[in-house]
């Protein structure tokens, strides 16, 4: 066989990608080859003529497919931090090729006899909390893939999901490509005033990157687009930048809403087949809210919490705009522009303040002090592991008590074409089992953060700033990983605990503790003014009616995509506008948001978005414990580290939640760190099906 660095493990530290030797044409023979091993082990698992027990079947199944699942894993994971018209091509060959192996397997009558012969003795065999878990979801998973399905059935569901596997794809490529297709060029130095220097250099970086020679170009990377709308004066170029940014992938030739419709047709297609009512339902099961009932009466108490606030900050924003520019009518271009003003003058700060103190370098290594205070970890940079771009940093992570390997952790900070936006954290291989035997973890946090200049290194906003620390809360989830079976591994957990160890690392970003670790001028290396700190902690709250409403609107709509019958959806456009009616305080002026709304029809977040303002909750009730106890008290810090991060989906994340926290969550502690507590109903609890 010709060698194929994907197809063969290497010989890096922690078994880690040979991304120096890995090309393009490797992708397809390393997953045919990888596909063609895994149903050989599928084989010698069904012709085992021993009695079916735990460990040849169920730990054979959980195996079996291990190379295939670092390969494939390899390829989305570039097709989303590189991208490209050549990966892009291959979803049309690799998508298939894994959707109809997986099918294969899960809808395979023989293995699934051998499944269940276990399954059913499960009482007597004595297992731990561990292997209980992994039996109960190896046999959920198949069922719920279709394994009691008649054979027509599993034709047409093989059907489904080979269409999926592709469909989703095809979907976030379009998203890229439209955005990508939108420049702002600007050759009047007029046109940038209000803008920061940090963002007007930033454009001229850009613009010579492009040999666009006396000119400054602004495109629709967050870190270009987000301080435009912010600080420019010129409310015809916010609205142009903004109407492109709201319009992606909708009525051009990346349009996105037939996509969307196929999706949702075929979602529901297969829930129905599966003999669930909507998609919802079917993927809400294996959640801790377990029914759509369930999320939106959560969504209906955070829209009436909410709405009454936006409300009157957006009345209060219109005054002060016709006040201060004689603006008659607030749009929404202007959101982002008179909230940063009104800031300034109800705090007397800018968020461009902050930028010289939060150098980026500075900032990861402050992160990683902060994660080495509270959970004991030593963080090297690593020069021997080959990246998928220079830009990209690894680092090895180790505890300091006992010097032991914690994993891995690659850092991808920066913009560049091809690369899908936003933020996310991804596994290259999850901790557990691999190769026979217990590995520690490949981590990657991927981002969009203002790059560096020739002139300035790269300088981030306090929002990146808890962005860096959301991400490395997943990935720390991941590192702290302590669990035998990969598939339990943090952070597969249900996912909507997924965001809770991330979401609640955000908290620190407001402490002085925290902030003095790395909050440094980038030029004078004075540490961040209190007053500052005292400012941006003041300005926390700041618009949180406008931005939860915004949060439950995105919730309410993935919902509605999922729950409705699609069989009565023609246009996109307005089933958005009928559905974001009560939830909306301006008019649709642009695309409709469902055309970029990567995190439900490309992201895995399907009737799932609502999981944010979910684990808000989580996050707001566990970082009380930390403001108790001590923002790194050693006794509370290894609590929550063994009693949730180590733990993984070893055990359902209501029993590990209340192992940590003694009881189920206080939604109110979210009021209470909003300002909100006094002027709402208190909401029931999150974790009891909604009343």
């Amino acid at each position: 066989m010709t060698f194929n660095p994907l197809f063969e493990i290497s010989n890096l530290p922690n078994y880690a990608p040979a991304f120096d030797l890995i090309k393009t044409e490797h992708y397809l023979p390393a997953v045919e080859s990888s596909i063609e091993k895994a149903r050989k082990n599928i084989n010698t698992i069904k012709s085992n003529i021993e009695t079916p027990d735990f460990e040849n079947t169920i730990v054979a199944l959980e195996t079996s497919s291990e190379l295939l699942g670092q390969v494939t894993g390899i390829f989305y994971n570039q097709l989303s931090c590189m991208g490209g018209d050549e990966l892009h091509d291959l979803v049309e060959k690799i998508g298939p090729l894994n959707a109809n192996f997986s099918s294969d397997i899960i809808l395979d009558t023989d293995l699934f006899k051998r499944i269940k012969n276990v399954y059913d003795k499960r009482e007597s065999l004595n297992l731990n909390i561990e292997q209980f878990k992994l039996l109960d979801e190896t046999y959920k998973d198949f069922v719920r893939g279709g394994a009691l399905l008649d054979n027509k059935k599993k034709k047409r569901l093989r059907q489904i999901n080979e269409a999926l596997s592709t469909l989703s794809p095809t979907f976030m490529n379009n998203v890229n490509k439209s955005a990508e297709n939108f420049e702002l060029i600007i050759t009047n130095k007029d046109d940038l005033a209000g803008l920061p220097k940090s963002a007007i250099d930033t454009a001229k970086h850009s613009a010579e990157e492009k040999d666009y020679k006396d000119k400054w170009l602004f495109t629709l990377d967050y870190p270009s687009y987000i301080p435009f709308v912010q600080y420019a004066d010129n409310r015809n170029l916010r609205k142009k930048i903004w109407h492109a940014f709201a319009s992606r992938a909708w009525k051009d030739e990346y349009d996105n809403c037939e996509n969307i419709l196929k999706i949702t047709a075929l979602r529901h297609e297969r829930a129905q087949l599966l003999g669930y009512d909507t998609h919802a339902h079917y993927v809400l099961e294996r959640r801790m809210a377990e029914t759509p009932e369930t999320v939106f009466n959560f969504l209906k108490k955070t829209k009436n919490v909410y709405k009454s606030a936006a409300k009157q900050e957006l009345k209060e924003l219109q005054e002060f705009a016709q006040k201060t520019s004689d603006i008659e009518e607030l749009q929404p271009w202007d959101v982002s522009y008179y909230s940063e003003k009104l800031k300034q003058k109800l705090f007397n700060f800018s968020s461009e303040d902050l930028r010289p103190y939060f150098q980026l370098d500075k900032v990861l290594n402050g992160c990683f002090e902060h994660f080495s205070k509270l959970f004991n970890l030593r963080f090297e940079q690593a020069e021997n592991y080959p990246t998928w771009h220079k830009d990209v940093k690894t680092f090895d992570v180790y505890d300091k008590t006992n010097n032991a390997f914690i994993g891995t952790l690659y850092g991808d900070f920066h913009p560049r074409i091809g690369k899908k936006p936003g933020a996310w954290m991804t596994t290259y291989r999850g901790q557990g089992l691999f190769q026979g035997k217990i590995e520690r973890p490949l981590i990657a946090i991927i981002c969009n953060f203002t790059k560096p200049t020739a002139n300035k290194p790269s300088l981030i906003t306090h929002g990146e700033v808890t962005t860096l620390f959301h991400e490395m809360g997943h990935a720390i989830h991941g590192l702290l990983s302590n669990v035998t079976y990969s598939s339990l591994s943090s952070p597969n957990v249900l996912w909507d605990f997924v965001e809770l160890p991330s979401q609640v690392q955000e908290n620190w970003c407001y402490e002085k503790e925290t902030l003095d670790l790395f909050a440094q001028h980038y030029e004078s290396g004075e540490k961040i003014p209190k007053d500052l700190i005292k400012k941006l902690r003041s300005a926390k709250n700041f618009m949180i009616g406008w931005s939860g409403l915004r949060q439950t609107s995105f919730g309410n709509l993935d919902m509605m995509w999922h729950t409705v019958n699609p069989d009565a959806i023609t246009d996109v456009a307005a089933f958005e506008d009928k559905h974001t009616k009560d939830t909306s305080l301006f008019p649709r002026l642009a695309g409709p948001f469902s055309c970029s709304f990567g995190h439900i029809f490309a992201g895995g977040y399907s009737a799932g978005y609502y999981s944010y303002k979910w684990a808000e909750v989580l996050d707001a009730d566990i970082f009380e414990v930390f403001l108790k106890n001590g923002l790194y008290d050693q006794k509370t810090a290894t609590r929550y580290k063994n009693e949730i991060l180590s733990k993984g989906g070893s055990q359902h994340p209501s029993i590990l939640y209340k192992n940590f926290r003694t009881r189920d969550a206080d939604p109110n502690a979210l009021l209470r760190r909003e300002g909100l507590l006094q002027n709402s109903a208190k909401m029931s609890n999150i974790n009891k099906k909604g009343q």
